[in-house]
């Protein structure tokens, strides 16, 4: 049976998400960096880190934040809820990937067991959101060979693994990666790279250049 989150606040749930993502993405956590993915103040970021460690949600060591095991199991739950919202509202609804990252962002602190059992059932038990980022909780096992984008030397090939969720919070981003048909499975080949170290791919036959802030992110595979 699902974990179930309801005897925490939303503010406890989005910050244990957001700490899971960053550590996710290789991100030493402190609280600067909560701030600048939460767009929320220092003192109101550290406020609330003293309230989690009150409350056995995360702990402390210096100034790196980390989540405890309970902690780690609500976010675990906040995530798995919102890339099975985003999938069924990619998948089933037909919305974009930005609208449905915002509104996941809603449907992640009121998804029941029940409904999350619904998800899975309509959706037949996905490993990932949309994005290629993994649902805690499902049968998802890292590809091998896995690198980042800016790492595949001109001419050589890729499949598209993930968009980690660093690029999801960057305006306009997910917007362009959809619409250039940069999404997980895609398959391209590197055509060359710009002195300002713009990678340019080649996929289906569309040529397309990625700024380095997301070729530096973006995960794949050689094919």
């Amino acid at each position: 049976m699902p974990y179930n989150n309801s005897d925490y606040h939303p503010a406890f749930e989005e910050y244990c998400e957001t700490i899971f993502e960053l550590e996710e993405d290789g991100v030493n956590v402190i609280q600067a960096r909560i701030v600048e993915r939460l767009l929320i103040s220092r003192p109101a970021v550290s406020e609330m880190i003293k309230k989690m460690s009150a409350a056995g949600l995360v702990k402390l060591n210096g100034n790196e934040i980390s989540l405890t095991k309970s902690g780690l199991k609500l976010a675990n739950q906040v995530v798995r809820r919102h890339r099975l919202a985003e999938r069924f509202l990619t998948d089933i609804l037909g919305l974009s990937w930005a609208e449905a990252h915002h509104e996941a962002g809603k449907w992640e602190h009121v998804v029941s067991p029940r409904v999350e059992e619904a998800f899975l059932r309509l959706l037949e038990d996905p490993t990932t959101c949309p994005h290629g980022n993994p649902i805690p909780g499902s049968a998802y096992k890292t590809p091998e060979g896995v690198s980042y984008l800016c790492e595949i030397n001109v001419g050589g090939t890729f499949t598209i693994e993930r968009i980690p969720e660093e690029l999801e919070f960057q305006p306009g981003i997910l917007e362009f990666l959809e619409k250039s048909q940069l999404i997980p499975g895609a398959n391209g080949v590197v055509s060359s790279i710009a002195e300002d170290g713009t990678t340019v791919v080649d996929v289906d036959g569309t040529q397309v250049g990625i700024e380095p802030f997301a070729s530096n992110r973006i995960l794949v595979s050689s094919c």
